[in-house]
């Protein structure tokens, strides 16, 4: 298992923000190479994020959930299942976000599988790592 911590900032209110994080039709396309393929509910999608890992290209398939939420202390836990196409990998994810005035964090705990998996944990690490400070780039966007 693979955890990592991220800051974010914004501009909105906390609320505001807050909302915009539980929207998960928004929120999703944050994700570098994802996209919400079908929202079964405001607290559950079904969605896609393609991955590159050096030299590879996957694609995983999957789902993303609300678990957890605590609207007076703006907390939110998310789950992530996703199955690798054409492979024996997945990648499932709880991811905690927290937001407060200014921005929040965003705590991930990983476990990926399959070919992403041989590639060895410092290159997931990494891979992870970059992929979710762009993620929390892009959350006062939305």
């Amino acid at each position: 298992m693979v955890e990592l911590d991220h800051p974010f900032t914004t501009d909105k209110p906390a609320e505001e923000e807050f909302q915009a994080i539980l929207d998960l039709e928004r929120l999703v396309p944050c994700v570098q190479g994802g996209k919400v393929l079908d929202a079964t509910d405001p607290s559950k999608v079904k969605a896609e994020i393609h991955v590159r890992m050096g030299a590879m290209s996957m694609k995983f398939n999957g789902t993303v959930e609300v678990v957890e939420r605590d609207d007076a202390g703006r907390r939110a836990v998310m789950q992530v299942k996703s199955r690798e196409v054409g492979g024996s990998g997945h990648a499932n994810a709880k991811v905690t976000f927290t937001v407060d005035d200014g921005g929040g964090t965003v705590h991930t705990e990983a476990q990926i599988t399959g070919k992403a998996a041989s590639m060895g944990e410092g290159v997931i690490v990494s891979v992870l790592d970059a992929l979710i400070r762009d993620f929390t780039g892009r959350l006062g966007t939305i």
